[in-house]
């Protein structure tokens, strides 16, 4: 078996490196935990630290995409997230990669121009 190297070993992210993935505030994510009933990281500890896995990530990317991209209000992402789970799934998922390939777009731009 072939060693992959592209799995992330990491299986737990502290909440303010979840923040600064988003670009969002700490309160910002503790205010989606009370609005989105299914985001719930685990806490450990009398303190109660939040450890977001990798399912976590995904719930905050589609309510990111939703809130803070698309413009969405919070009672409306609910309202597309509650009613068509997957297809609000997939609409993040080829937004992600868009934006990607943009990225990657402007930074072949960027070289072609220095080359003149």
């Amino acid at each position: 078996m072939a060693l992959n190297l592209n799995k992330n070993l990491k299986l737990y992210y502290s909440i303010k490196e979840v923040a600064e993935m988003f670009g969002v505030n700490e309160s910002t994510l503790r205010y989606w935990e009370q609005e989105f009933p299914y985001l719930k990281p685990k806490t450990s500890g009398p303190s109660k630290v939040r450890q977001y896995q990798e399912k976590d990530i995904e719930q905050i990317r589609l309510i990111h995409n939703l809130v803070k991209v698309r413009g969405f209000k919070l009672a409306a992402a609910k309202k597309i997230i509650n009613s068509n789970r997957d297809g609000a799934d997939r609409r993040a998922d080829v937004l992600t990669n868009l934006i990607e390939v943009r990225e990657g777009l402007q930074a072949l731009k960027k070289q072609l121009d220095y080359l003149q």
